[in-house]
């Protein structure tokens, strides 16, 4: 682990890159077994870092953490050879007789992915897989915010990677920043959009390439037609997973006015049942990363009427999952994205008024709907825009690996999970083979009496 971006570090990334070394199908695919390994052999302090930082149950940790890393390297190391293999390509053949096209997927060279907090394992060693299977060296940076989950990766990726493959920089904002002014070839950054524009900034000085996975305001709309009792039962678990401190959890709720009253009161009973009576004893419910952000959503709950939650404990990190009817779009919890567990709900009786108030805010990291309504549906996938889209649940469709996941707009852009992330660490080199058997004259000075030919040729 390094605490600055050690030049003599970085430079050995790069000259170890220019050996070709990683270009080999074989040396990807042996180094993200190690990485499996790696994760198998520091699995139970891994869960013992997450529960002193966020106090995440096992569970949890497994699903959204290391069990979602592990299904991901899987499906890397069976198909690492295929995706790397030259794609074959179309040629006008008129154009360009006797050529062969063909796409090369190489690596971008040496790359950094900064991770945050709120899965700051998976966020971090997911697009490491990417970067590893595509051919690239990689520099990781975690958050400053969870310290012993940090530490615990820093000696996991030391003891397990050579530092002139992977290099591991731990350290506060101002180590972020200095990163950042060094050269790389490629930036992947998950974090907040405000974050996120410093980093594109940074970037441009550079020319640099991004990946920006970043968050917003993600709407979840309950129509008239939905199914209640499970939609309480998949928006409950999603909106206070990890104590909502999800980019892509519900951030707020618009329901039909003709099921409002049910469904708020159904939303309760399934808080109770999953967290119990009080949900500070509860193991299954974590805790807020810090006392300071604990403090900034305890500021949220002076609006609205309280529906379920509201209790509050500063020092201890908690805020017990809480509904807050009654929201006008102009109070303080509409403004900014929550980021943890509280769902603001406001009603609504015409689909269109839903609408206009998704697409007058910047488009979202993810939206959710919830009816049976084929066509009502449609129509909220036709008139709206976000990075994924979920309908009749939520957050789940991460864990497709066969879907991109990104966002749009200020939620982010680029895409990965699955072959999307060996594409997003790669390079699409269009390659032609040309014959020396003949040239075709036409192209070449002088051109009087050629147009005619040119057209036929590019038609």
């Amino acid at each position: 682990m390094f605490s600055n971006p050690n030049p003599s570090v970085l430079q050995a990334q790069r000259d170890f890159f220019l050996t070709c070394a990683t270009r080999d199908p074989e040396f990807r695919v042996s180094q993200l077994k190690i990485l499996r390994k790696a994760i198998l052999a520091y699995e139970e302090r891994l869960y013992e870092a997450f529960w002193k930082d966020l106090r995440k149950s096992k569970f949890e940790v497994y699903a959204t953490e290391i069990g979602f890393v592990l299904e991901e390297l899987g499906l890397h190391i069976r198909n690492v050879h295929r995706w790397s293999k030259p794609q074959k390509t179309g040629t006008n053949q008129l154009l360009h007789f006797w050529s062969k096209s063909r796409i090369y997927q190489e690596p971008f060279g040496l790359v950094l992915v900064m991770a945050p907090w709120n899965y700051p394992f998976q966020l971090l060693i997911n697009p490491l897989i990417g970067a590893i299977s595509a051919g690239n060296c990689a520099a990781l940076k975690p958050s400053e915010l969870t310290p012993t989950i940090a530490g615990v990766m820093g000696e996991m990726i030391g003891e397990y990677f050579s530092t002139e493959y992977i290099s591991f920089f731990n350290g506060d904002v101002e180590l972020s920043k200095a990163l950042l002014n060094e050269h790389w070839d490629l930036i992947f950054f998950t974090g907040s959009p405000a974050v996120g524009r410093f980093v594109m900034e940074s970037a441009v000085k550079n020319l640099c390439p991004l990946v920006l996975e970043l968050g917003g305001k993600s709407p979840c709309i309950v129509d008239a037609g939905a199914r209640l009792e499970v939609a309480a039962s998949r928006i409950v678990w999603g909106k206070f997973l990890n104590a909502g401190q999800t980019c892509i959890a519900p951030d707020y709720l618009f329901v039909h006015s003709s099921v409002k009253d049910e469904f708020l009161h159904l939303m309760s009973k399934k808080i109770t049942r999953y967290f119990g009576a009080n949900p500070k004893e509860s193991k299954d419910f974590p805790r807020i990363v810090s006392e300071g952000k604990t403090q900034r959503l305890a500021g949220f709950l002076s609006h609205g009427k309280l529906i379920a939650g509201g209790e509050v404990d500063i020092h201890d990190r908690f805020i017990s999952p809480t509904i807050l009817d009654d929201i006008k779009p102009d109070d303080p919890i509409m403004q900014e994205e929550i980021f943890g567990p509280i769902l603001p709900v406001m009603e609504f009786s015409d689909i269109s008024v839903v609408f206009n108030y998704i697409n007058s805010h910047p488009k979202p990291l993810a939206l959710y709907y919830f009816s049976e309504d084929k066509a009502g549906q449609s129509e909220v996938l036709e008139k709206t825009s976000s990075g994924g889209a979920c309908i009749n649940d939520v957050i789940i469709h991460i864990a497709n690996s066969n879907m991109p996941f990104g966002g749009v707009g200020n939620s982010g852009m680029g895409k990965y999970h699955g072959k999307y992330s060996f594409e997003a660490f790669s390079h699409q080199r269009a390659v032609m083979s040309k014959s020396t058997r003949t040239d075709v004259p036409v192209r070449y000075p002088p051109y009087n009496g050629k147009l005619g030919i040119l057209k036929m040729l590019l038609k």
